[in-house]
């Protein structure tokens, strides 16, 4: 029997059955969801995590152990100190030598009290000759007749081209003295004459001054250069 709408009941009408269905129109009762790593692989991954670590540290202890065993590390144990005191008097107080040192310089540096006026005086400097009492001939070599004193007062009286004037002193032995101390730690003075010279300063006052003679001015210049690197006093007189 036909309704009033002229259509055969409702699946006749909107023409759906159950294999038709539409997919949005359902309902989510039945939808899965993803609910994350299962706790089985969480586990796995930490016992894995562990392994690696226990790994690590049993290498590192394995190598520890093996260098200990070659003498690599040391062991921890206490140093013990030797026996009597640490600090020992040196066999040898001068320590060590340099080049140059103990050859020549003042007797002053060796800490003898020399007489005042040992050093070069600034007071009434002579030339070589006249304080020597030289003839001042061609050759310059022929001693005067005059000024005998100054001529024995000097141990090597033969003239140089050039003089180093190493100090001035109140008495000849004291001159002598100086030189011996000079020669004996500068060898560069070994080659050079000894001279000492009596002379006055402007006061009257004897002096003996300790000179002495090389071949030229470059020898004296070279000479004191090398007295005065040494913290020595020095002058070049002609």
């Amino acid at each position: 029997m036909n309704n009033d709408h002229g259509y055969d009941g409702d699946e006749q009408g909107l023409g759906l059955d159950d294999t038709e269905r539409l997919p949005w129109l359902e309902t989510a009762d039945d939808y899965e969801y993803d609910s994350g790593p299962s706790s089985s692989r969480i586990i796995g991954l930490l016992l894995a995590g562990l392994a690696m670590l226990a790994a690590i540290i049993g290498g590192i202890y394995w190598w520890q152990r093996n260098q200990n065993a070659q003498g690599g590390i040391g062991n921890g144990d206490l140093i013990v100190a030797q026996e009597g005191d640490y600090k020992v008097k040196a066999e040898d107080p001068q320590g060590k030598s340099f080049e140059g040192e103990g050859d020549a310089a003042y007797a002053a540096s060796d800490g003898r009290k020399l007489p005042t006026g040992a050093g070069p005086e600034k007071e009434n400097m002579q030339s070589p000759t006249a304080k020597a009492g030289v003839n001042p001939s061609a050759n310059g070599n022929e001693p005067a007749k005059g000024n005998a004193a100054a001529n024995g007062a000097s141990n090597n009286g033969g003239a140089s081209g050039a003089m180093v004037q190493l100090g001035a002193f109140s008495d000849s032995a004291s001159a002598q003295n100086a030189w011996s101390g000079l020669s004996s730690r500068f060898g560069f003075l070994s080659s050079a004459n000894r001279k000492i010279v009596e002379g006055k300063v402007d006061n009257g006052r004897k002096i003996f001054r300790l000179q002495a003679g090389v071949g030229n001015a470059a020898q004296a210049q070279d000479i004191c250069a090398k007295l005065r690197a040494a913290g020595e006093n020095c002058l070049v007189v002609r």
